[in-house]
């Protein structure tokens, strides 16, 4: 689980390319676009402008670059040339990459066109959630200290946290260990080592934390068709504290690093 100082630098090398993916994504108008199309822009950014390979194709069997998680689709959305964003859609976009051995892991929600009050509010409380945890990890803390503040925060606001993913460790393969709860006691759980590299990415529902998985074996919906959303990092514990490798240059402008 301990990388060293020049695998840390390769993989900080993956997340900011990765999070470059991310600012092409911004800069686009998604309302009106497939969750198809969306894929296939994003693996020609990262194939002939990135010269790095799309970590989640053909992972597990897996024939895209990205999952689209749209409204009450939790994770693991398939892309679809049938699937069209329209106005006061949200959409979690949840993109790997691998450069020179090493994976990151990073995803986001979009907000499309004109976002009702309710969903703009789950959200933005899902981001501060995935911040909230981001901010209890250096060394000595335990990883029990990340789930309760997400869990604690999304609780405040009235939110569920999905208990059936994690987030994970990452390097050379796109999931190793440990694992990381959204939810949990502070105090408990594995201690956090200088050298550790994970990703803390919670799902949050508007009602239940229940899920159910569709017909095609890979999407996730809420089991009461309310809204989710989610966000992800790839961060590593540092000698005083935490690196988010997948930081995007208008998170650290805001200063959430």
């Amino acid at each position: 689980m301990i990388k060293t100082t020049e695998e840390l630098a390769l993989m900080a090398e993956a997340g900011r390319l990765l999070a470059s993916v991310f600012i092409h994504l911004d800069g686009l108008t998604l309302e009106g676009m497939t969750t198809l199309q969306i894929n296939d822009l994003v693996e020609a950014y990262i194939v002939d402008e990135l010269e790095s390979r799309p970590a989640s194709k053909g992972q597990y069997g897996y024939g895209f670059v990205l999952n689209s998680s749209r409204n009450h689709v939790v994770c693991h959305g398939v892309p679809s040339a049938d699937e069209v964003l329209k106005d006061g859609d949200i959409v979690n976009l949840d993109i790997t990459l691998e450069k020179d051995g090493f994976i990151a892991d990073s995803s986001k929600t979009y907000l499309i066109g004109n976002v009702g009050p309710a969903a703009r509010r789950l959200v933005r409380t899902t981001y501060e959630a995935m911040w909230k945890g981001i901010r209890t990890v250096r060394p000595g803390a335990r990883l029990g200290d990340i789930g309760a503040a997400i869990e604690r925060h999304a609780k405040q606001a009235g939110y569920s946290v999905v208990r059936d993913y994690c987030g994970h460790g990452i390097g050379r393969e796109m999931h190793e260990d440990p694992q990381v709860l959204h939810f949990g006691k502070a105090g408990t759980g594995m201690a956090l080592r200088e050298g550790m590299v994970f990703t803390i990415e919670p799902m949050l529902n508007q009602g239940t934390r229940k899920v159910d998985t569709e017909d095609d074996g890979w999407t996730v919906v809420t089991e009461d068709g309310k809204l989710s959303a989610q966000f992800e990092h790839t961060v590593a514990v540092t000698r005083d504290g935490v690196r988010v490798l997948t930081l995007r240059p208008d998170e650290a402008k805001a200063g959430r690093a």
